[in-house]
């Protein structure tokens, strides 16, 4: 019966990419008869079918010209997916390079910041690299990770304000990272100065990590790079890694910003 069912929804998923694709054709919103008349569906059925997508958030409605057009979340997921493939394809091979030239093993990781939290999108480890938590696709809280805290220095008191409008205790991992929003003003302002983002023992127990950020033409935090590493690393090692990510974070913006290859 569950397969019979399945089968039969094949045709309405079908049908709901043909209206979405003759949507994108369209200059301007449809009339639902227009729309019917093209697919070869039936005025009810094309009823049901548009109800279905406005429902999930994919076309709208507009009511006085009694015609329909696509919503904003059809360019929010194509413009989303292109981004995020850009990153990834520019940003890979400064993760390779990045872990190769570590002192120490380490993970090197790519994330952007989506509100107050980082999301993975990246990762090249050395050998003998920690194993980490943070995997592609995870989310952390930016004011925690190192990659965060990178991206966050980015914005202006301001922006991140707007972030964080709860002036209430910031969520926490055991006793590390900032307590409130004035701890975190505080942190940031360490990260402007330093240049780089550093967290130690507030993501997991017995780990750290460095991280910079590259911007987009807007000077807007567009990813982070962090490299994660085992607590006991010297100072000089330290910094021979917050040298590393700042220098591939450089290196992302100069791609980013359409620069060509640089000696």
């Amino acid at each position: 019966m569950t397969e019979t069912r399945d089968v039969e929804s094949v045709p309405a998923a079908r049908n709901a990419l043909r209206l979405i694709r003759l949507l994108a054709r369209k200059a301007a919103p449809a009339p639902a008869g227009t729309l019917a008349r093209e697919l070869g569906l039936p005025r009810s059925s094309f009823y049901r079918l548009a109800r279905a997508l406005m429902e999930e958030g994919f076309i709208v409605h507009y009511p006085e010209e009694r015609a329909y057009g696509l919503s904003d979340l059809i360019a929010e997921i194509g413009s989303g997916t292109l981004r995020t493939d850009r990153l990834q394809r520019l940003g890979r091979p400064l993760l390779e390079a990045a872990v190769a030239r570590s002192p120490v093993p380490a993970v090197c990781h790519l994330a952007v910041l989506v509100g107050n939290e980082v999301t993975y999108i990246g990762d090249v480890s050395s050998p003998r690299a920690p194993a980490t938590v943070v995997r592609v696709g995870v989310r952390l809280p930016a004011h925690l990770a190192a990659t965060g805290r990178a991206a966050l220095a980015a914005l202006s008191h301001d922006q991140v304000r707007l972030l964080y409008p709860d002036r209430q205790a910031l969520l926490r991992r055991g006793e590390s990272g900032p307590r409130t929003l004035a701890d975190l003003d505080a942190l940031l302002a360490d990260t402007r100065r330093r240049g780089w983002a550093h967290e130690d023992d507030t993501i997991t127990a017995g780990y750290a990590s460095v991280a910079a950020t590259a911007l987009d033409r807007s000077s807007r935090p567009s990813a982070a790079i962090g490299l994660t590493y085992r607590e006991g690393a010297t100072d000089s090692q330290v910094a021979g890694m917050a040298e590393i990510v700042v220098a591939a974070a450089t290196e992302l913006t100069h791609r980013l910003a359409g620069g060509g290859p640089r000696r």
